[in-house]
């Protein structure tokens, strides 16, 4: 286990009006590969999901359902595919910072493209049937400078994980994405008006999966949840959540990111865009 630095930043800075205790600033110590609740949690969903695939796979053969089940059965079966292979590699690449101290990578790029393509990531996800009664609602802020020196692979993998974990805790309203830069300070959050508040806080805040997980039996959220959390740390970030209506979440992230033109580097809050 390596040694991760939280990158502390003041509360008016980030937008947030909670206080400072409610931000994520303790050193994450739990080894994913070492912890017997994990690992069993784990083991089960992935017999769980498994046999489901095996059971829907027995039932595309058989003859006596209509092509629209059968078109459900492959619906279902690839829903618990994507999830196994979420929920495993979250889980592998937990362990791989828990074991291998990796650095981050940061490179110049176009920020607001970057965020742009994950928001069509996210809409094409919505197009689903299932997501159907839920709208996804962006807001984007022009700055000064587009380009930005970031780790665009991990930013974008925490900033995929807090989607997914949203979607998982929205079943119809809607899921709201947006960012801002200012100081050198990139800050992403996103917010939803599902039911999962207490739960996202529980793993966001562990210093105990085990006993965290028996309060709240949802590996898949576990793993989704410590990775995140890891990965602002390698970035030398800090994550902290709020809530969000009744039991809605609001998770937000901040990292350090060096301007290509650090003169202009100001608030800028010029040519807002809120898309729906």
């Amino acid at each position: 286990m390596f040694n991760l630095t939280t990158y502390n930043d003041d509360s008016s800075d980030c937008g947030s009006e909670l206080p400072k205790a409610m931000k994520i600033t303790e050193t994450l110590k739990q080894n994913m590969a070492s912890c017997p609740a994990l690992l069993g949690a784990l083991s089960r969903e992935m017999r769980n999901q498994m046999n489901a695939i095996v059971a829907f796979a027995y039932l595309l053969n058989k003859t006596e359902y209509s092509g629209r089940e059968k078109e459900e059965f492959s619906g279902l079966i690839y829903e618990s595919c994507e999830q196994l292979i979420s929920m495993f590699d979250n889980f592998l690449d937990s362990v791989i910072i828990d074991s291998q101290s990796p650095e981050s990578k940061p490179l110049v790029c176009d920020a607001g493209k970057m965020f742009k393509s994950l928001f069509a990531e996210f809409r094409e996800t919505l197009q689903k049937d299932k997501y159907k009664e839920i709208i996804l609602v962006t807001e984007s802020h022009s700055f000064n400078d587009p380009e930005y020196s970031i780790d665009t692979n991990i930013t974008t993998r925490i900033i995929r994980n807090l989607f997914q974990n949203a979607l998982n805790s929205t079943k119809s309203g809607y899921i709201k994405a947006g960012y801002y830069c200012r100081n050198e300070r990139l800050t992403f959050y996103i917010l939803d008006s599902g039911q999962g508040f207490n739960k996202s806080k529980e793993f966001i805040q562990t210093q105990d999966p085990a006993q965290s997980l028996a309060r709240y039996n949802d590996i898949y959220a576990a793993v989704n949840l410590i990775l995140t959390k890891k990965l602002v740390r390698l970035l030398n970030g800090s994550l902290w959540i709020e809530p969000n209506a009744l039991t809605g979440s609001g998770i937000y992230f901040t990292i350090p990111v060096t301007s290509g033109k650090t003169e202009n580097s100001t608030d800028n809050y010029i040519n807002t865009k809120i898309t729906i």
